[in-house]
């Protein structure tokens, strides 16, 4: 039996990503694979501290998510979780959209 307590449940979404982050000139591109209304995984080769604030573009079917949140979970070589900060209404509403099409993982 799995003991996860997610906040929310995840859902497969491939979108690419760019993060912006006071550690690093530029931005960062990633994808991400598991997104929910709480936040979502970054596959990347960078790991990012936890507790790591950033901010984020995710590109998806045209349309692009805006969100700030911080790094929750950071897996060497793999990536890193996020955990989404407060949203606007619009970018909370297109977040919905983009999760209401798909199965729950």
């Amino acid at each position: 039996m799995s003991s996860e307590r997610r906040r929310a449940p995840r859902y497969h979404l491939v979108a690419d990503a760019e993060i912006v982050s006071p550690l690093f000139p530029g931005f960062l591109k990633a994808r991400t694979s598991d997104v929910s209304l709480a936040g979502c995984f970054m596959n990347t080769t960078y790991s990012l501290s936890l507790g790591t604030e950033i901010q984020l573009q995710v590109k998806y079917e045209g349309t692009i998510l805006i969100a700030s949140g911080a790094v929750a979970r950071s897996e060497p070589s793999m990536g890193f979780g996020v955990s989404f900060g407060s949203m606007k209404g619009a970018q909370q509403i297109l977040l919905q959209k983009w999760l209401e099409e798909l199965p729950v993982r």
